[in-house]
């Protein structure tokens, strides 16, 4: 299986990625996780971008609050997917979600909610799936898993409004 990068602008974005972390580890997708930052570490940011495929990446996910420029930094030095989490820090995270949505024709970003650790991971699980069958698999027991709970929660209410 491709591995995760997790790639973090600061180590401040540690909390919200803790999330990620163990959606990627539930999954069982091994990942690295690293800080780089678009603005004071570019070269060593677009030397891990431009390397990434060749050492066994298959998805990255990147991570920054702010002006938010390394999920886009990065996509420009790689073919592989990359998938931004803008990191409320300020603005209420509006600042960091422009950043990653508003990406020049080429260059595409995906982007998930401002914080939204979780769905990133399970985008990368999706991506990586593609070619992983088992993988696959643990996406499609996720979703009958949620399917039944929120069938529970009903009946729960149906009963609660007899």
């Amino acid at each position: 299986m491709k591995k995760a990068a997790v790639i973090m602008g600061s180590d401040s974005d540690l909390p919200v990625l803790e999330k990620t972390f163990k959606k990627l580890k539930d999954f069982g997708i091994p990942f690295e996780a690293h800080v780089m930052s678009a603005h004071r570490t570019p070269e060593r940011a677009a030397e891990f971008a431009l390397n990434a495929q060749k050492n066994g990446f298959g998805v990255i996910i990147a991570a920054a609050g702010m002006a938010a420029h390394l999920a886009g930094a990065l996509a420009a030095h790689t073919i592989l997917p990359v998938i931004g989490i803008p990191i409320k820090s300020s603005l209420d995270g509006f600042d960091a979600l422009l950043s990653v949505v508003q990406m020049p024709p080429g260059i595409p970003v995906a982007a998930v909610a401002i914080d939204g650790a979780d769905n990133a991971a399970i985008l990368a699980a999706q991506i990586l799936a593609v070619s992983d069958e088992s993988l696959a698999q643990k996406l499609k027991d996720m979703k009958a898993d949620m399917e039944k709970k929120v069938i529970e929660k009903d009946n729960q209410l149906q009963e609660k409004l007899k």
